[in-house]
């Protein structure tokens, strides 16, 4: 990364620094950051001027140009982010005394909804393991762990055994921004994690996390991934990433009548906002019901006038 120093210091480095550190980032959340971060610094080396130095209207010009490279809207927003809370960071320390960067109108973000399964497809997914073998066995109690919790493919790699409570049917994991929360298990998940821990302590590993591979080393992010991918085309169902999983536990327990703020519990969100999103898959969902089973939903109006003459 190109530095931007001002009397020798680096203060990109210091502002990722910071992140790591005094807000617990994790390493995939400052990859994001750094990856961000280089598009403003690749845009002040254009405009001949350190990070620090560029203003409200070269910002503005940036944005155009980031739309003009055809990134996606979502994804210029999230730029714009990172560099608002560089500038932030500038501003706390010293270094700035305007923010260039607050209220900076960014792209409007496509109306987006998260691909999520029916349960009929979730059956599918969950019976698809050969749970006759050990590692069929890992598998489907790693695909019940995450549809049973919501958790997050990182939050479910690095889960170790000493936070997995089946007698009380809980969890405790780390999300973003090292932020714990705890969250339940139902019957299926707890007894197809028993049945994993039992058959993983008879092959002697001595890993303090829970998802092991056929070594007894941790099950990589990527690894998780490919498993799930694996079993998806076996279920043949098309487009299924572990995030897929967590739009499905929380589109399910919208749809049985969950309210939002204890979904957002469960999901780690520190925003309301983006637990709503799910809002959206839900209304779809109960028009849809509607449309599809009221007697009087598709009748066009002359209709209803003559059916209600008779």
């Amino acid at each position: 990364m190109t530095s931007d120093n001002r009397h020798g210091r680096d203060l990109v480095r210091e502002y990722l620094a910071y992140l790591q550190v005094e807000k617990g980032l994790s390493a995939n959340s400052l990859e994001s950051y750094t990856r961000d971060l280089k598009k403003l610094q690749k845009w002040a080396v254009v405009k001949g001027v350190p990070v620090a130095d560029l203003t409200r209207k070269d910002l503005r010009e940036w944005i155009a140009q980031l739309s003009r490279e055809g990134l996606s809207p979502s994804t210029v927003t999230r730029a714009v982010s990172a560099a608002r809370g560089l500038f932030r960071f500038l501003m706390l320390d010293g270094h700035l005394k305007i923010h260039p960067a607050e209220d900076l109108d960014t792209p409007q973000r496509m109306a987006y909804l998260p691909q999520f399964l029916t349960e009929d497809q979730m059956e599918s997914l969950l019976d698809a393991p050969d749970t006759e073998t050990g590692e069929g066995q890992r598998d489907r109690a790693m695909l019940e762990l995450m549809y049973a919790t919501g958790l997050r493919v990182s939050e479910v790699v690095s889960l170790k055994l000493a936070e997995v409570d089946l007698d009380a049917g809980l969890i405790t994991c780390h999300g973003k921004g090292s932020k714990e929360r705890r969250v339940p298990l139902g019957r299926s998940a707890t007894h197809w994690l028993e049945l994993y821990i039992g058959s993983r302590a008879r092959r002697g590993s001595s890993s303090p996390l829970l998802f092991i591979n056929r070594t007894g080393r941790p099950l990589t992010r990527q690894a998780a991934w490919a498993t799930i991918k694996h079993y998806a085309e076996r279920a043949r169902l098309e487009n299924v990433s572990p995030h897929t999983l967590r739009h499905s536990f929380a589109t399910h327990l919208l749809q049985r009548g969950a309210d939002s703020r204890s979904v957002q519990a469960l999901l780690g969100h520190s925003d309301i906002s983006t637990t709503q999103i799910y809002t959206h898959i839900t209304d779809n969902h109960l028009r849809a019901t509607y449309d599809r089973h009221h007697p009087r939903a598709s009748l066009t109006p002359l209709t209803v006038i003559k059916t209600d003459e008779e």
